[in-house]
């Protein structure tokens, strides 16, 4: 069974954003643990929430953006795209979920192929943490303090335990924390 991996940046103080929604503070380096680049390679599906999705989803680096970057956004891009929202406005390069979400991810879990990514945003992390639906919880750990902001952990309906799986730092300060649900606590 395909493992669903929840992978983001969080600063020190536990937010994903700060208090105005920026994320000016995450930098896209390769250096710490295993990489995005590496990441992508071992994934074929990305999950999004709508907000993150009208965001992300098509994004485009400027021309002036460097070929890692615009290689990096390709990669992204060739991945299949899930958008788990309340309201059905697919644009056609992207499955739509409104209804059903335990359902259709335990689905898309047992096809075949590579891992899937859980990309956000936080209300869709909430409810896969309330679902139990996160098998692996991969959080660089930004060395900044933004003292408010959107919480990555909010609205919890049951503790969550953990296994440390992995754990490498970076000289720009970034840790990277990988643990993986453990269900036989």
């Amino acid at each position: 069974m395909r493992k669903i991996i929840l992978d983001l940046a969080v600063s020190l103080d536990g937010f994903i954003e700060g208090p105005n929604g920026e994320i000016d503070w995450i930098v896209m380096d390769d250096s710490v643990g295993n990489g995005l680049v590496d990441f992508l390679k071992d994934i074929d599906t990305i999950f999004y929430g709508r907000v993150s999705y009208d965001l992300w989803g098509q994004y485009q680096p400027e021309e002036s953006a460097s070929e890692a970057e615009k290689s990096l956004w390709a990669a992204v891009h060739s991945k299949e795209k899930y958008v788990f929202s309340q309201h059905a406005n697919g644009d056609g390069k992207a499955t739509y979920v409104n209804a059903n979400i335990a359902e259709k991810v335990n689905e898309v879990r047992n096809m075949p192929g590579k891992d899937i990514w859980l990309y956000g945003g936080g209300s869709l992390i909430t409810t896969f943490i309330n679902q139990d639906l996160i098998d692996v919880y991969r959080l660089a750990i930004y060395p900044v303090i933004l003292g408010a902001g959107k919480p990555l952990f909010n609205n919890l309906e049951h503790r969550v335990n953990l296994q440390l799986n992995e754990a490498t730092g970076a000289s720009n300060g970034v840790t990277m924390l990988s643990y993986l649900r453990n269900r036989g606590v």
